[in-house]
């Protein structure tokens, strides 16, 4: 029988070396072959990661929209417990839908307060309150609602006080994916393009929102005028910035006051 013999890839044999055997076949790769080997995986490597990343973060933000539909029919079954009212939306207030949650809390705290808020009892769980892909993990609580829905937040448009008072529940957004602890609701103004809170970039360049009718939305920001934004404030950062012709604003505007308390310039 024909003996095989099989040396490491490091292993350079040479035949006036070290003779072959009588009826043995040497096999072995050479240091090039070695080489090239590795360069194909490190480009095959280089070709999957992009695609893994983004099936990843498409499973976050799956998981994210999910709570945020748990919270929203929550809101919906406090409304109707409650004739209609709202819940209140500031988390600094005692009687509101999450708190009162704040950054001096530790992780135990926050679990407690996020109990004490008037929703816990139609969820039982904390684990909604978070987004996985929030930017700090010792935060238990990274979403907000809006400010048109019984937000805390000073408001410069109508706000819906009873549920009776929302049009088009199904264009009307509650709760928005922020990334970062909120004592208060999300706010833009009403009369005119301008951010005032920062735009949310949790999930990509956009960030996830929940409606009134329960059902959840991810929204890529389209402009880059607010990316450039939000990466400028970072997520706990805010500022009234007048930016004409951005359809973001409109976007977010009209989902959050259900109309344009003006009539918007066309994108310069």
């Amino acid at each position: 029988m024909c003996e095989r013999k099989a040396f490491t890839p490091l292993e350079i044999r040479k035949k006036e070396d070290k003779p072959e055997l009588p009826g043995s076949i040497l096999t072995g790769f050479t240091l090039v072959e070695l080489l090239v080997v590795i360069a194909i995986i490190a480009l095959l490597m280089a070709l999957l990661m992009p695609v893994l990343n983004r099936a990843r973060e498409a499973g976050i933000r799956a998981l994210c929209l999910n709570h945020l539909r748990e919270l929203t029919l929550a809101w919906i079954l406090y409304a109707d417990n409650n004739d209609g009212a709202l819940v209140d939306g500031w988390t600094g207030h005692a009687d509101s839908w999450a708190g009162p949650v704040d950054e001096n809390q530790d992780i135990q705290q926050q679990i407690e307060a996020l109990k004490e808020g008037l929703l816990y009892p139609y969820t039982k769980t904390v684990k909604i309150y978070r987004c996985p892909a929030a930017f700090w993990p010792e935060e238990m609580l990274t979403y907000a609602t809006s400010s048109a829905m019984n937000g805390g937040h000073e408001s410069t448009g109508p706000v819906a006080k009873n549920s009776t008072e929302i049009r088009k529940p199904v264009e009307r957004f509650v709760f928005i994916d922020t990334g970062t602890r909120s004592i208060d609701s999300w706010v833009l103004p009403y009369d005119e393009p301008a951010w005032w809170d920062a735009p949310p970039i949790v999930h990509g360049n956009g960030t996830t929102l929940s409606f009134a009718d329960a059902h959840g939305e991810y929204w890529k920001w389209q402009d880059p005028r607010t990316i450039e934004l939000a990466e400028q404030l970072g997520p706990q950062g805010w500022r009234y910035e007048i930016q004409v012709g951005n359809v973001d604003i409109h976007r977010c505007q009209r989902a959050l006051w259900g109309e344009l308390g003006y009539t918007p310039s066309p994108t310069p």
